[in-house]
């Protein structure tokens, strides 16, 4: 079976019920970097792995990006919009607050990422605005894609999503942890909530990591 078409299944049947936000929507490690990025790319990704997707992204500077570009280390992972009138900050601020609980070695070998629902909005330029107004960090990676790979990538982080007549969208409040080969490795639902078992999930996932690399 297509790797693809393996992930959709595989998340139709673990797929997350998640509610829709309900506002007015208005190295721990010695070795080098080089070593790291060798490791992860000379073992096959898992069959669970987001990274398997071979979908194309855009970052708020303008460059082209695969996923699988985050193997490596553990990433949080949400959907967001740059116009979001509600949920969106607070979704930044929980990611914040995650990325706060974490033991600073751990902090430092952590990926923040951002992918936008808005296609047609979310130009590189407004991802960089939003960058810039949030003053998120460069350890955070904001993205854009095409309508049909938000929605692949939606359906696979087990969000659901939908646009109103005034452009702004209804939808799931998950923040998702990866670890370093792209496996959904814990779900934070719902805003303001304790962040703890979030900041557990990527600590685990950056033992396992350093594990890999030490071996």
């Amino acid at each position: 079976m297509n790797s693809k078409y393996l992930l959709v299944a595989l998340a139709m049947l673990a797929l997350v019920n998640t509610g829709f936000s309900a506002g007015p929507i208005a190295s721990t490690s010695n070795k080098p970097a080089c070593c790291v990025k060798e490791l992860a790319a000379a073992s096959p990704l898992p069959d669970r792995s987001l990274y398997q997707l071979d979908s194309s992204w855009t970052d708020d500077a303008g460059a082209a990006v695969k996923l699988v570009s985050f193997r490596g280390r553990p990433q949080i992972v949400t959907m967001f919009f740059a116009r979001c009138e509600y949920a969106c900050p607070l979704l930044v601020h929980d990611m914040k607050r995650i990325e706060a609980a974490l033991p600073e070695n751990v902090r430092t070998n952590v990926g923040f990422v951002l992918v936008s629902f808005d296609s047609e909005r979310d130009t590189p330029a407004a991802l960089a605005a939003y960058r810039k107004n949030h003053n998120l960090a460069s350890n955070w990676t904001l993205l854009r894609g095409a309508p049909d790979d938000v929605l692949e990538l939606a359906a696979l982080l087990g969000v659901k999503f939908k646009k109103d007549a005034r452009g702004q969208f209804a939808h799931s409040n998950v923040i998702t942890v990866l670890n370093g080969d792209g496996e959904v490795g814990h779900q934070h639902l719902g805003l303001n909530r304790d962040v703890t078992a979030a900041a557990t999930a990527i600590e685990k996932a950056s033992k396992e990591r350093n594990v890999r690399i030490k071996n």
